[in-house]
């Protein structure tokens, strides 16, 4: 069979949902999700219509960041679960037709990793040409003018007579890519998950890896963008190196080496669409890198409209790009882009539905969940305590509200869960499961019209109008035309047999007119 014959990639289409481990459901009421918690809840996803799920994060980890400093990369944590409840998830998943991703953090381990702990033994161990030492600088400080994400020095001081390079957390020591042993390890990590069933990887900080091998001072920042640097430098020699796409070319093969071909969906935190469309490679690096600058982007036509018209043009052909409004470091897009308004968070889900390529939802996106306010005194995100506005990670993290019962059925009554949820929630699942004018039944109809038109495939894409407060596209067999405005407005393009509007009410809307943050999809005429 022909490449041009092929199947497109399952992929291609389909919605991920992303669900945080901790905050989805308890089952042992220790105010922790786990694993056995997104199992008893995979007839719920089923119900959504989801393709694949991803799991942030799962494995081993002190949690001085969540399970994104990792002890061990082939195992589950035991506070989530064991590797037989893992197991019996992709399967159980696999029977309804979904499938599981989980997080890969390659650019750094924790402290209390094996290979850490002997590289930190002395100069001559093992396992130290695996992180990043080194000497002290000229003036007996760090050896360059690199900060970590908390605008904290990147380099720690170690009594074995040498600095590490941690561009996290001072517990999250970065890993030495110029070692050959490095890439064997991942090459080992990757065929054990994925000989287990796991159907790919979301990579953690994907545009990291590689440090320059001379540790070059960054030089000033001098742009306000928060994805080209940050604390006045920009990332020039600590992220985002050339050599990083060799290790991506080379897990390619392995992922095209399993049938069906696994995944590999990179945390690619780059400000424009041709260093996004780099990750891709020749299609032979990255099969999906998120778009941050359009998560970034104010929620409006134009701004929206021109960054998925320059990602198309950029990506490689049959690159497929991938889509997302809300994430656990970003927030949530019903906050961030709607400010709760209901009517804002039901557009911003058809847009999201209706883009070409592939589609991520965060777990209460469906229900229009909103940031919870963390106190001080209950946050969880160490890496965020002693910043002012610090709550932003913890916010979007909170337990998923499916119920309005003490606990909200995510843990018992009486349990006091790992962070606070709203009190009372003001969505809930079951509040809105059997409403069909709901958020919840608007994203469920949402995702079986994607997989119905836009499944299958890389669909066509095509921008008809943008005016003021109005974005009307193509993508594959149907028509949207959204309406960014609290006025009625026109509609700028010509539009066909009604399938679906965001309004509550479901009625069709009047020949010609959008009502007030409406979006319609119609289906193409002729």
């Amino acid at each position: 069979m022909s490449h041009a014959q092929a199947a497109p990639p399952w992929w291609h289409g389909a919605v991920i949902y992303q669900l945080y481990v901790r905050s989805w459901r308890d089952t042992n009421d220790d105010g922790y999700g786990n694993l056995r918690g997104i199992i008893n809840g995979l007839d719920y996803l089923s119900w959504l219509g989801v393709d694949a799920i991803w799991l942030s994060p799962t494995m081993p980890s002190p949690d001085d960041d969540w399970g994104y400093d990792v002890s061990d990369y082939t195992g589950v944590h035991p506070e989530l679960g064991t590797l037989a409840d893992l197991d019996e998830l992709i399967g159980r998943a696999g029977r309804r037709g979904m499938r599981v991703l989980l997080d890969l953090v390659p650019n750094h381990t924790s402290s209390a990793h094996p290979w850490f702990i002997d590289a930190a033994s002395g100069r001559a161990a093992t396992h130290r040409g695996y992180y990043v030492w080194a000497d002290a600088g000229p003036d007996g400080g760090p050896p360059n003018n690199w900060l970590d994400f908390t605008g904290r020095p990147a380099w720690q001081w170690h009594e074995s007579g040498q600095y590490y390079l941690h561009n996290f957390l001072a517990g999250q020591p970065d890993l030495n890519w110029w070692e050959p042993a490095v890439h064997r390890e991942f090459a080992r990590i990757l065929e054990f998950w994925f000989d287990r069933g796991v159907a790919g990887f979301r990579v953690d900080v994907a545009n990291g890896l590689y440090k320059d091998a001379e540790l070059r001072d960054n030089p000033p920042l001098d742009s306000g963008n928060p994805m080209e640097g940050a604390w006045g430098l920009r990332f020039v020699y600590n992220f985002n190196r050339p050599e990083v796409h060799g290790v991506y070319r080379d897990w390619r093969k392995i992922t095209e080496g399993y049938s069906p071909e696994r995944l590999l969906l990179g945390e690619t935190w780059v400000p424009d669409a041709q260093q996004l469309a780099d990750y891709y490679g020749d299609n032979d690096e990255l099969q999906l890198g998120f778009n941050f600058p359009f998560a970034f982007a104010d929620f409006e036509p134009a701004r929206l409209a021109a960054i998925v018209e320059r990602t198309l043009a950029a990506l490689p052909p049959g690159g497929c790009p991938v889509w997302m409004g809300s994430n656990h470091d970003l927030g949530r897009f019903p906050s961030r882009w709607c400010g709760g308004d209901e009517g804002k968070i039901r557009l911003a889900l058809l847009v999201l539905a209706t883009l070409p390529g592939t589609s991520v939802l965060y777990y209460g996106d469906e229900i229009g969940m909103t940031d919870v306010d963390v106190p001080v005194a209950l946050r969880r995100d160490h890496a965020t305590l002693e910043l002012e506005g610090g709550a932003e990670r913890d916010r979007a993290r909170t337990p998923m509200p499916w119920n309005g019962s003490p606990g909200g059925g995510f843990t018992g009554p009486g349990v006091t869960p790992w962070l606070p949820m709203a009190d009372p929630p003001d969505q809930t699942v079951v509040g809105q499961r059997d409403d069909p004018d709901s958020v919840l039944s608007l994203c469920r109809r949402l995702v079986a019209l994607r997989r119905a038109e836009l499944g299958g495939g890389l669909a066509n894409f095509e921008n008809l109008a943008v005016t003021e407060g109005v974005w009307a596209y193509r993508t594959g067999s149907v028509i949207v035309a959204a309406n960014f405005t609290g006025q009625p407005a026109e509609i700028p393009a010509a539009t066909g047999e009604v399938l679906l509007t965001t309004s509550a009410e479901q009625a069709p809307p009047s020949p010609g007119l959008l009502r007030p943050w409406e979006g319609v999809i119609t289906r193409r005429p002729g």
